[in-house]
């Protein structure tokens, strides 16, 4: 079977007055069911990584395949269907839209990806918000949640389309240790619970030598995995 992710010779530059790499000739395997930790100094290109990984950006060079099928010839419309279909992001600001509730917001990709009827959708947000410890938050807005009530909510959003793959971006960056502890259990149990793969750009690095595998970036460069 065919590696969730593979990346080979994987390379961004921004081609600007002064051209800068951002990532450079990264090769790279992600199995089903992994916990990976992305690890390294501000500018490592840890960000950049994982934009390129979940199709959130192009590489300048080097090839990306997701579930065995080669990105590069993908049309728009195609990298957008494959990011709803296959992947959920947890970013360190929520981005939830501050006028729909926390269920409108989970509800909100399903939407896009237009596979389930109207109470499907609600009944699937509703679910996975309980699950989550919300389930007395559902109609309430962004303004009216903790800090770690929206990540919460965020992750939900994130599930909503049940894909094999989350992708964070300091999920726990901007919480106060006690919700960092929730969230971090959360992906875990998505990992250990639900067989999911959760690749997690983050700066603590207690945190990443919880995860089952660590990559870690210094210049764009894999300096180290283990």
């Amino acid at each position: 079977m065919s590696p969730l992710i593979e990346a080979r010779g994987l390379t961004r530059i921004l081609h600007e007055t002064v051209p800068v790499t951002l990532v450079k000739d990264i090769d790279l395997i992600i199995e089903e069911g992994e916990f990976v930790a992305v690890t390294g100094p501000s500018g490592s290109g840890k960000s950049s990584l994982l934009y390129l990984l979940g199709l959130l950006d192009r590489p300048t060079e080097g090839r990306l395949r997701v579930r065995g099928r080669d990105t590069e010839p993908m049309s728009e419309k195609e990298r957008a269907e494959t990011r709803l279909a296959t992947m959920g992001f947890v970013f360190q600001f929520h981005f939830l839209l501050p006028e729909f509730t926390a269920r409108e917001n989970v509800e909100i990709p399903m939407r896009k990806l237009a596979r389930l009827g109207r109470d499907e959708m609600r009944g699937r947000a509703t679910d996975l918000l309980s699950s989550l410890g919300l389930a007395d938050h559902l109609d309430k807005r962004p303004d009216q949640l903790s800090g770690g009530q929206r990540q919460r909510v965020a992750v939900a959003r994130a599930l909503a389309n049940d894909p094999p793959l989350i992708l964070a971006d300091e999920p726990t960056g901007s919480l106060d240790s006690r919700s960092s502890e929730q969230v971090f259990a959360i992906l875990d149990g998505l990992v250990r619970e639900r067989g999911k793969t959760v690749v997690a750009v983050t700066h603590d690095l207690d945190m990443a030598a919880r995860m089952d595998r660590r990559i870690h970036l210094v210049d764009g460069e894999v300096s180290k995995e283990e």
